[in-house]
This record gives structure tokens, C-alpha cells and sequence, in this order.
């Protein structure tokens, strides 16, 4: 049986019943999707990856992966763990990675160029005329310009229309904490995956303060919940109440 099978299947109904009944707002079916310790850590601190899942979970996690359309991460979590974002410890199509990189620091040396099935695209605000731009061009990159918005972060409103148009129907976003507040403050969650390790860490949080009245916060519902070896993991519809 595959770690958490039930919750997996949950979790593949709920993107095909988000991708038939449509997206008013225009933009993929977004599940949020990250691991934390029991106390809401996902770092030790700034810059330093902490691994927190076991195996199972891992392996879960790559189950989730191969179900979705596209993988989203920021520069933060490419710098500070260099992931691969691919799908390898199950039988399965690696989605599209998807790196939000607001000033283009992204290193020509990042493992997720490795990638033999997808080469990344990259959503930033910089110079479109940059020597940068152009060797991730010549690397087989897509360059995704994004404006920034009020905060001079990347918009993400306009970059999950432009991932809409470019057939990303469901995307999975891995984080790192400041893409997971971002997504949680513009309210661009439609359901959360959440692994917990069963250990204490307090480092830094997985979610900043996201800056929304008592009245407009996110409601968890339809919670449900399987041990996936030694972690918990919870899947969740985030709904949002009219601001």
C-alpha cells in the first residue's frame, strides 16, 4: 500500500473536481504543500535546510507531486536546498517546475537544470535585456516577466493567469516561507497538504504574519488525516470568507 493511499486519493478528487467545476478567478488549482516540525518550524534558520520527513512521507510526497501539472518554489528554497523537484521515489510524470525569482539570482549551477524531462521557467521582474536572462535562455530556461506588486514582490495573481494560459492546471506550491505567506495573504490557496514531524524545533516558521483582519482569516474544512510512518500528514479545503 502506498504511504497515506486513502489521503492521496482525497487529494486527486479534489483536483478533478477543481478542474471541472472551472476557476472563477482564472488561475490553476493551487494545493499548498509543505513539511513542518511540530511547532511550526521548516528551518532551523534563514538559509539553513532542515530535513524534516521520513521516508514514507518523502515518498508521499513525490505521489503528490505526480499529480499535478506544475511545482512552484522561490529563489529562497533553490539557493538554500538546490532541490531537483522531479518525481523519483514513484512511478510517475514530474510536473513543471516553476521558480519565482523576483531580481534573477537564480545560479546557472542549480541542480534543477539537471532535470532530463523539463527545464524550469522562471518568474521574475528584472531587466529583460540581462546577460543572466540570456545564458538561462541559451540553457533551455523560460523566462516568465512578471511585474512586481505593491509589496516588490513577483504578482502572483498575474503569474497564475499567465500558468493558466500555459495549460498549468493544478499547481503545487512547495515554498519556501515567504511564498507560502505570499499565497496564504493574497488568498491563492484552494487546499493544503501538511506533513508534521513529530519533533521540536523552533526555528523559523513556516508562516509569517499574513497582515488580514480577524474577520478575513482562511477556515480549514473538510479536514482529514493519516500517519505516513513517523509523520502526520493533514489535507485540508482552504476557504476564504468574503473581505
Amino acid at each position: 500500500m502506498k504511504p497515506a493511499g486513502r489521503l492521496l486519493d482525497t487529494i486527486r478528487e479534489s483536483l478533478l473536481l477543481g478542474s471541472r467545476r472551472g476557476n472563477p478567478m482564472s488561475r490553476p488549482y493551487v494545493t499548498l504543500s509543505y513539511a513542518q516540525s511540530i511547532d511550526g518550524s521548516i528551518a532551523s534558520r534563514p538559509g539553513r535546510p532542515l530535513a524534516l520527513s521520513c521516508g514514507e512521507a518523502m515518498t508521499f510526497t513525490h505521489c503528490l507531486r505526480s499529480i499535478h501539472d506544475g511545482i512552484l518554489v522561490g529563489i529562497g528554497t533553490i539557493l538554500s536546498d538546490n532541490p531537483l523537484l522531479t518525481v523519483r521515489h514513484v512511478n510517475g510524470c514530474s510536473p513543471q517546475p516553476i521558480v519565482v525569482d523576483g531580481r534573477l539570482r537564480f545560479p546557472p549551477e542549480a541542480r534543477i537544470l539537471t532535470n532530463p524531462e523539463k527545464t524550469p521557467w522562471i518568474a521574475t521582474a528584472a531587466d529583460p535585456d540581462s546577460e543572466r536572462e540570456r545564458a538561462l535562455a541559451a540553457s533551455g530556461v523560460k523566462v516568465l516577466h512578471i511585474p512586481f506588486d505593491q509589496e516588490g514582490l513577483v504578482d502572483l495573481t498575474v503569474l497564475l493567469a499567465h500558468l493558466l494560459q500555459m495549460n498549468i492546471g493544478s499547481l503545487m506550491v512547495e515554498g519556501g516561507a515567504q511564498i507560502i505567506t505570499s499565497f496564504l495573504r493574497h488568498r491563492l490557496v484552494d487546499q493544503l497538504v501538511l506533513t508534521m514531524a513529530p519533533v521540536y524545533v523552533g526555528g523559523m516558521q513556516a508562516v509569517w504574519p499574513l497582515q488580514l483582519n480577524l474577520s478575513n482569516l482562511p477556515r480549514l474544512e473538510n479536514m482529514a488525516w493519516e500517519m505516513c510512518g513517523s509523520d502526520l500528514v493533514m489535507r485540508a479545503d482552504v476557504v476564504w470568507r468574503e473581505p
